[in-house]
């Protein structure tokens, strides 16, 4: 890769070689402009940058540790290690660019924070943030989610947040989106809008990585510290891709580490039974933004599933997508069987309970250690699973030990 990826990447214009770009009203576009142009001049600042230094390390509880799980790699070969994101504050990497973008709002002086969120993680770091910042907050979910989600939707609420419940369409991730949009139209000049993830119009794609760097930033420093090397793979569960460009930004310039973005495989990879978008996606246009998408007839975007409410988007972030293209980073997918398997796994073999999201990351890890049993293994662990235990409980009973979770 070279050197000067980071300023490369992406464009004046916002584009990833052929994704990216912002296509949204010319209303909304000159907004859009004054948050580029905000970012590019107050997030470079001495002020902003300490401050949210300070923010990141007496509050988030930054640097969170690499963990080595000695049980799970004895189990099944290679050397598995964390990177302990569901130790942040507010239990996952979303505080990361929430905090970013709240910060940013407040020096731009706006009042109100709309965001959309799936799993919850970033509609709770986003009403942490406002919280925090003093900031009113609303966010919208969809009705399926909500119900998954049900402790999420509690925190968030005493938080202090609004939550929109989105009753249309499939009642998901990319509709509580489209009403997320459409709250913001209303009124731009008050708000903003803080995409949850590495996807949407420019900035956020870029502005959004860029607060995520921090994970990886710390994950290859303490790596090096612990092993001497850096990781023979580094593994990441992909919706739109925030965790996994957080982590994965560290290792682009290095060819000895395999970079490995987890898309959900759903129950089956037939029509609408999955969210395996860089897998199995095709160039199109959604929510402003041109990425892989997983397509109608029609060229419209395709009905997803995943268990994990927070990676049923029929996107993936343009730089994502980007990667993909010059076969930087490979794209697999786990089914929702592997994953419940590795919710349980590690939750009994190492007393950590992750989200559903990273429990993808955790499977495929899992995979790669039986096949390479002599190579070291980093997974982002974007989150802890607090949020889907009354979901699992009830859906996929607590087994016996030594039984699959799915049988």
């Amino acid at each position: 890769m070279a050197k000067d990826y980071f300023k490369q990447y992406p464009d004046e214009n916002g584009f990833y070689q052929n994704y990216g770009g912002s296509f949204i009203p010319p209303e909304l576009q000159k907004e859009m402009d004054k948050i580029t142009q905000a970012y590019f001049e107050i997030s470079k600042s001495h002020q902003f940058i300490s401050e949210l230094r300070s923010i990141r390390k007496h509050y988030q509880g930054r640097p969170t540790p690499v963990y080595f799980c000695n049980r799970l790699s004895q189990k099944y070969g290679g050397r598995i290690y964390l990177k302990r994101e569901d130790l942040n504050h507010s239990g996952a990497h979303k505080l990361n660019h929430c905090m970013g973008e709240a910060l940013l709002a407040k020096y731009m002086g706006k009042k109100k924070l709309i965001a959309e969120t799936g799993a919850g993680q970033h509609g709770v770091a986003l009403a942490t943030a406002a919280a925090y910042f003093g900031l009113e907050c609303e966010i919208h979910m969809g009705e399926v989610d909500i119900a998954k989600q049900h402790p999420n939707v509690v925190r968030m609420e005493i938080l202090g947040a609004t939550v929109v419940p989105v009753t249309h369409g499939l009642k998901t991730l990319k509709e509580a989106v489209d009403s997320a949009f459409e709250a913001y139209l209303k009124d731009p000049v008050n708000s903003i809008y803080c995409i949850g993830s590495v996807v949407g119009p420019h900035p956020f794609p870029m502005m959004v990585r860029d607060f995520q760097r921090v994970i990886g930033i710390e994950a290859r420093e303490q790596f090096l510290e612990m092993t001497g090397e850096l990781p023979d793979n580094v593994v990441a569960c992909v919706g739109g891709g925030s965790n996994a460009m957080g982590i994965f930004s560290a290792f682009l310039d290095d060819e000895d580490s395999t970079l490995y973005g987890v898309e959900p495989g759903g129950l089956s990879m037939d029509y609408g039974q999955h969210a395996a978008t860089a897998t199995l996606g095709t160039p199109g246009m959604i929510h402003g933004f041109k990425c892989y998408l997983l397509q109608d007839e029609q060229g419209g975007p395709a009905p997803v599933y995943s268990v994990a409410s927070g990676l049923d988007y029929p996107g993936v972030g343009p730089e994502h997508s980007m990667l993909k293209d010059i076969d930087k980073v490979k794209y697999v997918t786990i089914s929702d069987k592997e994953c419940i398997d590795a919710f349980y796994e590690l939750s009994r073999l190492e007393g950590i309970i992750p989200a559903l999201e990273s429990a993808h990351a955790v499977a495929y890890a899992i995979k790669l250690a039986q096949l390479e049993p002599h190579r070291q293994i980093l997974v982002n662990l974007s989150g802890r699973g607090d949020k889907d235990i009354d979901f699992v409980y009830d859906k996929y009973p607590v087994p016996a030990l030594g039984k699959s979770k799915c049988d």
